[in-house]
């Protein structure tokens, strides 16, 4: 161990590209060090010379080293905090098995991020595993749809019954939150209850089999509080007692593309309303694809998919980001592929016409 650091101390004097490169590789190899040598890379001294080593590499180290860096030191227990919290905070690509794992962080350092960094990398912290209450509540507090929905599907997070209440309320607004929520061992019996209200036709039977829920009861409470939609294009004075929201969603969209009115335009105005499903069902009626493909693509890693089935209907190459973003705040952060991904999709509004990108959809989302 003696002479790896004095080998380290060594590069570490050296100011040549080379050296600096063997000295990201010397460090890293303490990944794979013994137990005893991991103590001796928690000490003092030795924690001082690898703060000022990796602080001085980071600042010259290209994007790919970086990266290498942040997959060694992801698990290290012995890795200097400064270091680990501007790994934390570099591209969403390097911070991401940084945010997931590294036992270094705490919890005012993950808040840090929840303030500082892209809801891309509040999404990671919201995923890691066994959250504490103060990051808990610093998610709660910011009201995040994308963030709250990671949360949502994170098992392992020490949430309350408080905070699930809080999860539950908001998503009435939130529709990605409902499908993790109805699946959480946290759900109480009464936040079931109030789940039910929001959710549709298949989660509703999940809900009644799970707790016991009165669900012809409920049922006749939802005719009460489910609003009319759009400004009265649905008719009658009120919801039907056991109205569904697909089946209203669906008589909504049949009624708009009857009347001409169905046009890309309102895809972005459901989005930003908050409405995934209504933007789901609206994208497969006017590019005469299955519900089934739509909502595999939003879940996907490419988002060249979601594109293709933009171009196909008609949507600009210039929308098409905002449609992402609105996508990914209320979809958990799918599709994913970070924005890399998100610039390699413009691709899809290419110069061939939108039949072709319909073509090219239907045939990237067949089965096999």
């Amino acid at each position: 161990m003696a002479a790896k650091a004095e080998e380290i101390l060594g590069l570490a004097r050296s100011r040549t590209p080379a050296d600096r490169e063997r000295l990201l590789l010397a460090v890293a190899d303490l990944c794979d060090a013994s137990e005893a040598g991991r103590s001796v890379m928690k000490s003092g001294p030795i924690q001082a010379l690898l703060n000022a080593i990796f602080m001085d590499l980071v600042v010259e180290a290209e994007r790919d080293i970086r990266l290498r860096l942040a997959d060694k030191l992801a698990d290290a227990d012995w890795a200097p905090p400064a270091l680990i919290n501007v790994l934390a905070l570099d591209d969403i690509e390097i911070a991401r098995p940084i945010i997931a794992a590294s036992p270094v962080l705490r919890d005012h350092d993950l808040v840090r991020i929840l303030v500082e960094a892209t809801v891309e990398h509040q999404i990671e912290v919201a995923r890691r595993p066994n959250l504490g209450p103060p990051v808990i509540a610093a998610i709660l507090q910011q009201q995040e749809p994308a963030v709250l929905t990671a949360l949502a599907g994170n098992f392992t997070a020490q949430v309350n019954s408080h905070d699930m209440g809080r999860m539950v309320a908001a998503s009435e607004r939130i529709v990605a939150l409902r499908s993790p929520l109805s699946h959480h061992p946290a759900l109480t019996d009464d936040l079931a209850r109030q789940l039910y209200i929001w959710v549709g036709q298949a989660m509703r039977q999940a809900l009644v089999g799970r707790f016991r829920l009165d669900a012809a009861a409920l049922d006749a409470a939802l005719g009460a509080s489910v609003r009319e939609a759009h400004g009265g294009l649905l008719s009658g004075p009120a919801a039907p007692r056991e109205a569904e929201r697909e089946e209203m969603e669906e008589q909504l969209l049949s009624k708009l593309k009857g009347a001409g009115q169905l046009r890309p335009g309102y895809l972005l105005r459901a989005l930003r309303e908050g409405k995934l499903s209504l933007f789901v069902g609206g994208l497969a009626t006017l590019g005469g694809f299955d519900h089934d493909q739509v909502r595999r693509a939003l879940d996907s890693e490419r988002p060249e998919l979601l594109a293709l089935a933009c171009a196909s209907v008609d949507i600009d190459r210039s929308v098409f980001p905002t449609i992402l973003d609105l996508v990914r705040e209320l979809n958990g952060g799918r599709p994913g592929g970070g924005a890399e991904a998100a610039r390699r999709a413009g691709g899809a509004f290419g110069p061939f016409g939108p039949a072709v990108a319909g073509a090219a959809f239907r045939q990237a989302l067949s089965p096999g």
